[in-house]
């Protein structure tokens, strides 16, 4: 099966699919060049994960191919390739280093690969794999802190990356319920970093922003400083244990305990009135009871000061606490509980705001959601993979133009008369 992704009558079709530990989903992009067109989604629940990591790969491939019939019906177009999300306490991050020779004095996208291929030699686990080499920083000769070096003249190029590892297998199966339903899997992507480019402005990337994405298993942190990927862990907690508190705490099934927390649920107590009152259905044939709804909230208030105490000492832990001026961006499903944004600024210390995809047309309003934001990110993700690949196959015709241009002027008989070590060097700079 191609690869290659789904052409439509005008642009080409992405599919993000963020198979999560509560549902799949599948959102469908059309790129065009004037941007990303959303034309369907697809949202189906998923019991198939346990803690964003595949315990049953039956139960998660039905539901895969459920959001893909979803999405597939409402955009009028074949799936056949996408972009998948992964998560779960596997993925770690560690810093690396990478240096390489400028080939022609100046940068081209050519070294760029090299110095990225450099970084990324290092010794890794047998049974781990890295999943992505994210520049912090180039380093052209002793100029430091460059986004981009293309262009730029020099003879030495050096890069600091942040290298995402994750588990191989974990990895492996989400590749295989895709492939269950006949899908090709064009790359597997971080959900937190998915999660970033739909929700993040280019400003608050700059000017450093923590991206904190509350699924249904697992909590993902990504922290944004001077414009690029400082750091990325995943907490083992997540939606489904605030769920577990509610129904042990008020004895009620797992169902009624979730559709409470999203009706009912506030993140802090003292937000909700007195007087407030729910019903809470009975487990095996009791009847419901009306209780106060200040209980809830007291239920939920201590597992979401956990989890925005354990993001504020990783943070902590990374001495960069003070580099994020722009604040934290919360997004995941579970942010959509009342006083959660308060909370978290109250614990962190710092501006928060719910995170909404942006930069996407067409029917909006079905991915308006944080829950949603990583599919929306994946296929912004796919579609810069598209764009790269276009830039590099335009790199050698820019070179064929440069030896055209070259042999008229007689640039080539000049070099090659006069040093053929240099005529050589010329050449590779050119392709």
């Amino acid at each position: 099966m191609s690869s290659a992704p789904t052409q439509s009558s005008h642009g080409e079709i992405v599919v993000g699919l963020d198979i999560g530990t509560t549902k799949v989903c599948a959102v469908v992009g059309e790129v065009e060049p004037d941007g990303i067109t959303i034309l369907g989604v697809g949202s189906v629940p998923c019991r198939g994960l346990r803690k964003g990591i595949v315990s049953n790969i039956d139960w998660t491939v039905r539901s895969i191919k459920d959001a893909i019939e979803s999405a597939q019906t409402m955009a009028g177009v074949e799936i056949r390739t996408v972009y998948a999300g992964v998560a779960g306490s596997h993925i770690r991050s560690q810093t690396s280093d990478g240096v390489a020779a400028i080939a022609g004095g100046e940068v081209q996208r050519s070294d760029l690969d090299r110095v990225l291929e450099g970084a990324r030699a290092i010794p890794v686990d047998a049974d781990r794999q890295i999943l992505h080499v994210l520049p912090r920083e180039y380093i052209v000769d002793t100029q430091d802190g460059i986004r981009d070096p293309i262009g730029m003249s020099g003879v030495r190029l050096g890069v600091k990356v942040n290298l995402v590892t994750a588990a191989t297998t974990c990895v492996q199966n989400v590749i295989r319920c895709a492939e269950r339903c006949n899908l090709t899997v064009a790359d597997v992507v971080l959900d937190a970093l998915a999660s970033a480019e739909a929700i993040l402005s280019e400003d608050e990337k700059e000017i450093g922003a923590a991206v904190i994405d509350i699924g249904g298993g697992t909590t993902d942190l990504l922290l944004y400083v001077d414009g690029g990927i400082a750091h990325t862990s995943v907490i083992p907690v997540g939606g489904n244990n605030i769920t577990n508190d509610i129904a042990a705490g008020l004895r009620t099934p797992m169902a009624e305990a979730d559709r409470l927390k999203r009706l009912s649920g506030c993140a802090l107590g003292r937000m909700v009135g007195e007087d407030e009152e729910i019903e809470v259905p009975g487990v095996g044939g009791h009847a419901p009871r009306r209780a106060a709804r200040r209980v809830l909230s007291d239920i939920i208030e201590p597992r979401v000061e956990e989890i925005f105490a354990v993001v504020r000492k990783r943070i902590e832990d990374t001495g960069m606490l003070e580099q994020l001026s722009a604040g934290a961006v919360l997004t995941g499903g579970a942010v959509l509980l009342e006083g959660m944004t308060e909370f978290a600024e109250e614990i962190l210390g710092m501006p928060v705001r719910i995170g909404f995809p942006q930069g996407v047309k067409g029917i909006t309003q079905l991915v308006h959601g944080p829950q949603y934001a990583t599919g929306v990110g994946l296929v912004k993700y796919g579609a810069q993979v598209i764009a790269d690949a276009a830039a590099r196959q335009a790199a050698p015709a820019h070179s064929v133009k440069r030896l055209q241009a070259a042999t008229k002027s007689g640039e080539i008989e000049i070099i090659a008369a006069g040093d053929k070590s240099k005529f050589w060097e010329w050449l590779k700079a050119a392709f």
